[in-house]
């Protein structure tokens, strides 16, 4: 999968400092960030998190992005810019712990491969890959 850009809206936050980030078209999506590169980097995570939709008990809806030129005619003070999110890399780097698996293989392939010094669990990895195109 490649990035998804959704238009993201920087409001300066004068009270505080830096900058409060809101995307107009997913609902409860925003962030800040004490400057502009750590407010495009909080951001890019949030929306992240906002596509990764592994842990939800229900199916949202994600709507397609506005056109920037419309969310900047909502917001003409603010600087609006596209951010993009790449949701299956974001998936995996979050989800990469190790999860423990039991597996069953015929007694002289398990010997065989210790013999041969072979490491199962990346072996299971890169087939596991292989087998799902990834």
């Amino acid at each position: 999968m490649s990035k998804i850009y959704y238009p993201a809206v920087f409001h300066i936050a004068e009270d505080v400092g830096g900058y409060w980030v809101e995307f107009p078209d997913l609902p409860g999506c925003f962030t800040q960030g004490s400057d502009d590169i750590e407010a495009i980097s909080m951001a890019e995570d949030v929306l992240g998190l906002w596509l990764d939709r592994s842990g939800e008990d229900f199916q949202r809806e994600i709507l397609p992005p506005s056109a920037i030129s419309e969310i900047k005619n909502r917001y003409p003070d603010d600087l609006v810019m596209m951010v993009g999110c790449d949701p299956e890399e974001f998936y995996r780097k979050r989800h990469n712990k190790a999860v423990k698996k039991t597996l069953t293989i015929p007694e002289w392939l398990n010997e065989r491969a210790n013999k041969a010094g072979l490491n199962f669990s990346q072996i299971l990895k890169e087939a596991l890959i292989s087998k799902l195109n990834l």
